[in-house]
């Protein structure tokens, strides 16, 4: 793009010497029409060209294209606290005294759940310099110390804003001519990227002409495209979108820049958990908690305890100078009368709080209550159901990780590892507060490997549903620290299967691996070097000690999560050092040669990267 740019630079001295020659004092006229003449020899003119559709460089129009393609430098505002640039990535920080590395925008979120783990902690963000950052403009200067950095935060918008457009994008490719001041097209350029087009843009003089080949498609933040045919169509479409939503620009982190109009749809939109509460710095999470709460229009407040029992209450809300309060009235519900600051609202989450000690955490349930079983049971036997995590007591159990439900007519259910299969029975009721339950019965047998039944004593034992999605269930056992999370998986779906799923599972399956790499210990040094993995079907994964053996079975998945992630699901036992290889893997990179992975540390608040390279 550099070399078109150069390339437009050089006509436009060229016609500047040529006017310069040929214009006079006299016969203007006469000399125009020359120079049109002798132009369209030298350049290809656009047939019929359209003045509206040609706009200069300092136009408003190509100022809205400009901000739209514009580095977004909000997404890092928890480090930064600035929108006008980001960081580049890799960096190392120090958080509340844990040093992590930022290798990606999902490692952000690392820093917000050390941040969000005590609410009444100081957090304490240091950076390790030098950085690198990048500008709207997509310009970079390395930054030495913190000085520097909070010299060019103080450059930015009052408040952390910023000028770029982040409601709406361009779908490209997308290709420009620009114009010589006779309308003569001079060169051409097809841009890929937002950074190609903004620095096209940063190219061009004021003056400069420049055309768009419409149509040209663009992305608004809900998903949904719109298509436009004219510069005028183009300007009305991001003028329109530029407000539309909320492009969390301010300083902090938290999604918590909420308007009250947007609060009072949300607390009525679905029922809400209790998840914690405390009252005059006394923990009563254990007396409310899993009661359920549904907010009306109209202001009213019904509250299920876990017997089901209702109790009844009313509830306003009012914008104040310190953020928006919402007032709660019981007759019988005492300890939740109080007029509550909302102080955070995450992701299916609200948080209360009001001076002396007093704290509520509601947690979404829109689609766990009062539901018809039905449903459940047609999403549950669509597809199988691979086991992501299981929870007995607050510990996870390992050994079941990759396991795979299949739930049948009449009621029939099997746990199967690849080798070993277990056939039960389920079904799908509610709990006096209404929600789903999910029942499973595994045999008599209560030495039997894959038995899922906390309490050794019983082989029948309740689920109860505590979050739904297309493709991932949560279920609880109620007032227990036992958790159950499936994922779904279609691998016989009709639809067309993922490309990247069956790539990753072709290569995986091509040959015999050693782990090459465990968190910076490379092969032979590191505690895998005795192993080697094969990766055969029906999800076996057979692993050999040594050079003949013995070898053990385990479990290997590739699948994309609920959240459109690629994961690599390892299950090599839970006894020894395999056990660290146990793991919902995050997928990184592949070659035909080795095949990168990491996964969150919940002990060391870190990410542990694992690589498997072919055999030699």
């Amino acid at each position: 793009m550099r070399g078109v740019i150069e390339t437009y630079e050089q006509q436009k001295i060229q016609i500047v010497m040529k006017n310069v020659f040929k214009y006079s004092v006299f016969t203007l006229l006469f000399m125009a029409t020359l120079m049109v003449s002798s132009c369209q020899e030298e350049f290809e003119e656009l047939p019929q060209p359209d003045e509206q559709q040609t706009i200069m460089a300092s136009s408003s129009t190509a100022q809205l294209i400009e901000r739209t393609s514009s580095n977004d430098g909000s997404f890092d505002n928890i480090v930064d606290g600035a929108s006008c640039f980001a960081l580049n990535f890799p960096y190392t920080v120090e958080v509340n005294g844990i040093e992590i590395t930022i290798d990606s925008r999902e490692d952000l979120q690392l820093i917000e759940e050390i941040f969000d783990a005590f609410d009444d902690d100081t957090n304490i963000l240091e950076i390790i310099f030098p950085i690198t950052i990048t500008f709207a403009d997509y310009s970079e200067i390395v930054i030495n110390n913190k000085e520097e950095l909070r010299a060019l935060a103080e450059d930015c918008l009052e408040g952390g804003a910023d000028d770029d457009i982040e409601c709406i994008d361009f779908v490209y490719p997308i290709t420009l001519y620009t114009f010589d001041i006779n309308a003569q097209q001079t060169g051409s350029v097809t841009v890929d990227s937002d950074e190609e087009l903004r620095v096209f843009f940063k190219g061009l003089d004021d003056n400069d002409l420049i055309s768009i080949d419409f149509p040209v498609t663009l992305k608004l933040y809900d998903g949904t495209t719109v298509t436009v045919y004219s510069n005028a169509e183009l300007a009305t479409a991001i003028e329109n979108a530029k407000d539309a939503c909320d492009e969390d620009d301010d300083d902090d982190y938290n999604d918590d820049d909420f308007t009250l109009e947007r609060f009072n749809n949300l607390i009525v939109e679905c029922p809400w958990l209790v998840r914690e509460v405390e009252r005059d710095a006394v923990n009563q999470t254990d007396q409310y908690f899993e009661y359920l709460m549904n907010f009306t229009e109209d202001g009213g407040v019904t509250v299920k305890d876990r017997l089901g029992n209702v109790l009844n209450g009313f509830w306003s809300s009012r914008i104040t100078d310190h953020g928006i309060l919402l007032n709660l009235e019981f007759d019988i519900l005492v300890d939740f009368n109080l007029q509550w600051f909302v102080y955070e609202i995450e992701k299916g989450k609200i948080k209360l709080y009001a001076e002396g000690g007093n704290k509520i955490i509601l947690k979404s349930v829109c689609d766990v209550y009062n539901e018809d079983p039905n449903t459940l049971r047609e999403i549950l036997r669509e597809c199988a159901w691979v086991i992501k995590k299981v929870k007995n007591n607050g510990d996870e159990i390992d050994r079941l990780l990759g396991y795979e439900f299949k739930f049948m007519a009449e009621g029939v259910v099997t746990l199967s590892n690849g080798v070993n299969t277990s056939t039960g029975s389920w079904e799908i009721t509610t709990n006096a507060q209404g929600r789903l339950v999910m029942g499973l019965t595994f045999g008599e047998n209560m030495n039997d490997p894959n038995r899922l039944d906390p309490n050794p004593n019983e082989i029948y034992f309740e689920w109860l549903l505590s979050d739904l999605r297309n493709d991932r269930l949560k279920f609880e056992i109620e007032g227990t620290a036992y958790e159950l999370i499936l994922q779904r998986v279609c691998d016989d779906a009709p639809n067309t299967p993922d490309g990247d799923v069956l790539e990753i599972r072709n290569v995986m399956m091509g040959g015999e691996w050693i782990v090459g790499e465990y968190n910076d210990v490379v092969y032979p040094d590191n505690d895998f070097a005795q192993y080697t993995f094969a990766f055969q079907a029906e999800h076996v994964m057979a692993i050999t000690t040594g050079q003949t053996g013995p070898t053990q079975a385990g479990v290997w998945r590739v699948l994309r999560n609920s959240d459109g992630k690629l994961k690599v699901y390892l299950n090599a036992g839970v006894n020894g050092e395999l056990i660290e290889l146990t793991d919902d893997w995050d997928f990184v990179s592949m070659t035909n040669e080795s095949i990168t992975l990491k996964s969150y540390n919940d002990t060391n608040v870190s990410y542990d990267t694992l690589v498997f390279v072919k055999k030699p």
